[in-house]
């Protein structure tokens, strides 16, 4: 099985293939960032189809030096940041079901009901945030980056994403006890 940087390499050489793989690969976890970030499902998949269009295009100029997840998530950051900038996101309670939920496959109707407020909350509390500690949020506690590959992603040093994610974290913190004692 071809790495990721391999499959990128064949792509410039145009292999059709090669690029359909690296759809099937990451099409989902991109979605799910850019949903998480943007709100809105629709401008999601929007944004995600434009990385893989800049990606595809960008192909022949492609050198791994970083991993290609680290190259793919600094396209859809970039788009992220670039949408936000034009318009403020906008949480739906529509959204939460369209976003995978992170519990027990079978869980009671009280624990699926707990989790929906909770998972709300922490949307609309992820919304407050401005842009950039949203983005360095998502990559880290929903896509599971390290510091590095968050720093490489949003081109920014590692010392940033700690100032960021710890100005995230206040505020989320702040943001989730005012949710809470309402």
């Amino acid at each position: 099985m071809l790495t990721d940087e391999e499959l990128m390499l064949s792509v410039a050489k145009g292999n059709v293939g090669a690029f359909e793989e690296i759809v099937r690969r990451h099409q989902a976890s991109a979605w799910n960032t850019a949903c998480r970030f943007l709100g809105d499902a629709e401008e999601a998949r929007d944004v995600v189809q434009d990385a893989f269009l800049k990606l595809l295009d960008a192909a022949p100029r492609y050198q791994p030096k970083a991993l290609f997840k680290t190259y793919l998530y600094c396209i859809i950051t970039r788009l992220c940041l670039d949408r936000a900038q034009k318009k403020r996101p906008i949480y739906t309670d529509d959204l939460a079901d369209d976003l995978p939920q992170m519990h027990d496959p079978r869980p009671s109707a009280i624990e699926r009901l707990l989790t929906r407020e909770r998972d709300r909350a922490v949307a609309a509390a992820l919304d407050t945030l401005p842009p950039n500690q949203r983005m360095a949020v998502i990559l880290k506690y929903y896509e599971g980056f390290g510091y590095q590959e968050i720093s490489q992603a949003m081109q920014v040093t590692e010392k940033a994403v700690e100032r960021l994610l710890a100005r995230a974290r206040g505020s989320l913190q702040a943001a989730l006890l005012d949710l809470i004692k309402s």
